[in-house]
Order: structure tokens, then sequence, then C-alpha cells
């Protein structure tokens, strides 16, 4: 069945939304890390909050593929993953390249193997909003300003 919707509601980081023509969206799946350790989570700090590690599956790309490089440019961690914890949609408007999205977010929960907490595989664009991760108290969480386009409730729900 055909969507024959003309328009959705497409939100900006900063929560200003904008009706879009379903025809100017693109389509982004993404996955997301969700590594907890010692009633903390891992959370990539992007501009003045944090968001999950992770982003979008490039072209021809698997889901593991994408979460195990997504993770290791925004941590600088080796992860092995696990079973699927949340997967929703959202239109979103991009930070920096201005367009339009329809995305299917997925949310795996992940476990260290390697690596070490750095910024040496982030992109030119992760660069210019983002810093080292962090690790937050979980009981902590709703204290923090998270930039995901996710419901961080639902995400979590299993561990707060």
């Amino acid at each position: 069945m055909k969507n024959t919707q003309a328009q959705v509601t497409c939100e900006d980081i900063k929560g200003k939304t904008y009706q879009v023509d379903v025809r100017e969206l693109s389509f982004r799946p993404a996955v997301y890390g969700v590594i907890v350790k010692d009633g903390k989570i891992l959370m990539s700090k992007q501009w003045d909050g944090y968001d999950f590690p992770g982003g979008g599956i490039e072209l021809g790309e698997s889901t593991e593929g994408a979460l195990i490089r997504e993770v290791k440019e925004e941590t600088g961690l080796e992860v092995k993953i696990g079973k699927i914890i949340h997967c929703e949609h959202s239109f979103f408007k991009l930070p920096y390249k201005g367009n339009f999205v329809h995305s299917i977010h997925m949310y795996y929960e992940c476990y260290i193997v390697g690596g070490e907490l750095s910024t040496d595989y982030f992109d030119e664009q992760e660069k210019q909003y983002a810093d080292k991760p962090e690790w937050v108290k979980l009981n902590q969480i709703k204290d923090v300003k998270v930039y995901s386009s996710g419901d961080v409730n639902k995400v979590l729900e299993n561990y707060l």
C-alpha cells in the first residue's frame, strides 16, 4: 500500500518543527549502541549534551557492520553486538547537511571487547560538534540533555 500522506513533521536538534513534503525526505536507517557497565551508560558527547553512539547505515553495509564502525568512530571502542533493545522511526532535519530524513533507529546492547575512549576516529563534521564520550550514571540520565531523536525512556526502560 502506497503512502498517501503528503507531509510529515520533522524536528531539528533545537526542537524546531518543519512541515515537509514526503518527496523531500531521504531514507536513513541508523543503528545505535547501548553500552552499560557498573550502573553507567556510555554516551557520545555532542554539542552541550549527549547521544547514543551510532549513526547511519551506509549503502551496502550490514546492520552489524555499521554499528561496529559507528561505535568505533564515535568512542574508539571495539564492541560485540548483543540483542536488539528497541526499534522506532523518526523524521528529522540533519544538523550539518540540512536535509530532512525518515529514519528507522535500531538500538542494540553492545559489550566492549577492546579499544579505549578516544576522539581519534571522528570524521571532519564530528570534530566540529563532538567530544570524547563519557560515562553517565543511569540514575542521572534524565537530568542531562540527550539529542537522540529516539525515545530515550523506551531505549533504557530495562536499565532504569
